[in-house]
């Protein structure tokens, strides 16, 4: 007779599924320089938004009847800290009103380092799992040492020499290459005067993702968790604001089986980084299965790889504005 094992339930975790909305729709993000230029170009930035998001949002509805979309703003309040939530949120929900646009979730770009006392951004570091290329013999450090994160190798420091004695060029080669190589070598994070890990813009815009996507867990709980934000009673300093505030009534949730990401085409660079990170990130198996899941139960399967759940417009950003009577 086989021997029987007794657990406790405790003893093996779970991981809780989140609720997960069919697509997750970022209108935009907001640094100083674009708030110092006052409300009329953040109503331009809406006005401009406005027009692809009607385009997603149609797009939505050709692959699901009734289509849960939940909108999303970013704030930085982590490279810059300027002015104050309550001067700050409410401008934004208002230029996004006039635009018809409505603003369902609000983060600060700092949650994406910690949020509720998690270290996300070191958290979803220690899952990098890096493609070494093919011929590699680890002369290249880890990213969690060096920083860098490559989808390639590079060209070496010091050319090979050859039997004629001339050392000869290599270039840097993309580990998945089709015919030519697009090589990228991304910054995740560097360190400040006072030693201190100062996250790189492209990471935190992983982190970002993975939270939209819903495959963030904290062992095994759900981290970034949306909270109920009186708009009326916002406070005056960032650090009381939590990280993820819902300002709307909608019953969408903040995650989505995928996103979809209306920025600047400055942005390009940044969210191409993001691509590169996404792919080399061992995402908790749990999540990825229940989300899988679910969309399949749905009727929209997501692709299996991360990356490819993200989408993005890229636009022209609107021009300085014009004064009265000034051309």
């Amino acid at each position: 007779m086989p021997e029987r094992v007794f657990r406790e339930s405790t003893a093996e975790p779970r991981t809780r599924a989140v609720p997960l909305a069919h697509l997750s729709l970022e209108l935009g993000h907001l640094y100083m320089e674009d708030f110092q230029l006052g409300p009329k170009r953040l109503g331009e930035h809406f006005a401009e938004v406005r027009i692809w998001a009607d385009a997603v949002r149609a797009r939505a509805a050709r692959r699901v009847k009734r289509p849960r979309i939940s909108t999303c703003f970013l704030i930085d309040d982590y490279f810059t800290r300027f002015s104050t939530p309550d001067e700050v949120i409410p401008t934004v929900l208002e230029e996004a009103g006039r635009a018809g646009l409505t603003i369902d979730y609000l983060a600060r770009e700092s949650g994406c380092a910690v949020a509720d006392g998690v270290a996300l951004a070191e958290s979803v570091a220690h899952r990098l799992v890096e493609s070494p290329p093919p011929g590699s013999y680890g002369f290249r450090p880890p990213a969690s040492r060096t920083g860098w994160l490559t989808n390639g190798s590079r060209s070496p420091a010091s050319p090979p020499r050859t039997d004629r004695g001339r050392t000869d060029w290599e270039p840097p080669v993309e580990t998945a290459a089709r015919n030519h190589s697009i090589f990228m070598d991304v910054e995740l994070w560097s360190d400040d005067k006072n030693g201190q890990r100062v996250w790189s813009c492209s990471f935190l815009a992983a982190v970002w993702q993975l939270a939209r996507l819903g495959l963030l867990r904290h062992l095994g709980e759900p981290v970034l968790v949306p909270r109920e934000q009186d708009v009326a009673a916002l406070p005056p300093d960032w650090d009381r604001l939590p990280p993820l505030i819902k300002v709307s009534a909608t019953k969408a949730a903040f995650s989505a089986y995928r996103t979809c990401t209306l920025v600047p085409h400055h942005f390009l660079p940044v969210e191409n980084a993001v691509r590169l990170v996404l792919d080399q990130v061992d995402v908790d198996t749990a999540a990825l299965a229940q989300v899988a899941k679910r969309s399949a139960d749905e009727g929209m399967p997501v692709p299996p790889e991360v990356a490819q759940r993200a989408t993005y417009v890229f636009y022209e950003e609107p021009g300085d504005p014009i004064e009265d009577g000034k051309h």
